[in-house]
């Protein structure tokens, strides 16, 4: 027998803790899973409105001419209308559009990368005295607005005798801009101080350690500037307007809005140049958006 003294056998006290434990985290999970789930269909539904006006646009460059707002839309067309894209070719110099844009945007973007690179990696990695309020000055330049300069630009432009020409389209990029240093600037402050400092030891002077060592690593940065640049100078719309007056030398863009002054009622080959004039961007993309993804991820991380 037991005496009076002994313990009595008790239901351990943690049982029931384990299992408020295991209740909350399996709460927690499906309030997550309920997250997950609610921010998806948010992000589906936005990517469905944004791509709803891109496929009317592709599909509508297909289209007859009658076909254009039929109701409820006709999303695959019937017939195939391959024809659209040839009326829209010629109709118009979309040949000498295409080849100006091209031309302007391949050297804006050339300029861009060079006069942004040294920039960043002159207010980056480089040391002096005066190095932050300059940069701050850069910086305040993108609170002005791009009007206020606009015509004091102009002045520039005319007496140098550019006004009619493509070179106030390109050549300011080779003077730098505060957007793209301050990016490159970003990405180079992540790279370890300790490489320039070894090459310095080993009697590299800055430019060797700018070219073989900065800017190699700087691929991603260069790709996410070299696609931002391209396309703003791919779709500007309002210098081409403002500085080029002959056909034979309009943008893309000004062709477009010539075009659509001149055939405004055939929608379908204006969608064709509107399908057209977004080629060349999707095709950089494509081709950059590894190092794209990268350069957005990596120019927010600071050493």
């Amino acid at each position: 027998m037991l005496s009076s003294d002994t313990p009595a056998t008790a239901v351990p006290a943690e049982a029931p803790v384990v299992q408020s434990t295991a209740r909350g985290w399996q709460s927690r999970r499906t309030r997550r899973r309920v997250g997950a789930w609610t921010s998806h269909a948010l992000l589906l539904v936005g990517a469905v409105v944004m791509v709803i006006p891109f496929v009317w646009m592709v599909s509508t460059s297909f289209k007859a001419a009658g076909k254009t707002f039929v109701y409820p839309p006709q999303w695959i067309p019937d017939p195939f209308v391959w024809q659209n894209y040839p009326d829209m070719w010629t109709a118009l110099p979309f040949n000498h559009f295409f080849v100006n844009s091209i031309k302007i945007a391949s050297l804006a973007t050339l300029g861009q990368l060079l006069t942004c690179s040294m920039g960043g990696f002159t207010f980056g990695v480089l040391r002096f005295r005066g190095r932050d309020v300059l940069f701050l000055a850069l910086i305040a330049t993108l609170m002005v607005p791009y009007q206020v300069t606009l015509i004091p630009t102009f002045i520039l432009f005319s007496k140098l005798g550019w006004v009619g020409t493509h070179l106030p389209l390109w050549v300011p990029a080779f003077w730098g801009g505060a957007f793209g240093t301050f990016l490159m600037r970003q990405f180079f402050m992540t790279i370890p101080i300790d490489l320039a400092e070894s090459a310095r030891m080993d009697g590299a002077n800055i430019g060797r350690i700018f070219r073989h060592i900065y800017v190699p690593l700087a691929k991603p940065a260069l790709a996410t500037l070299a696609i931002f640049t391209f396309m703003w100078s791919w779709n500007d719309l309002l210098n081409p307007l403002i500085y080029v007056h002959e056909l034979d030398r309009l943008t893309l863009t000004v062709g477009l809005s010539f075009f659509q002054n001149q055939y405004g009622g055939k929608w379908t080959l204006m969608m064709a140049g509107a399908v057209v004039s977004i080629l060349p961007i999707l095709l950089v993309f494509f081709f950059a958006q590894k190092y794209f993804i990268e350069g957005i991820a990596l120019t927010g991380i600071k050493r």
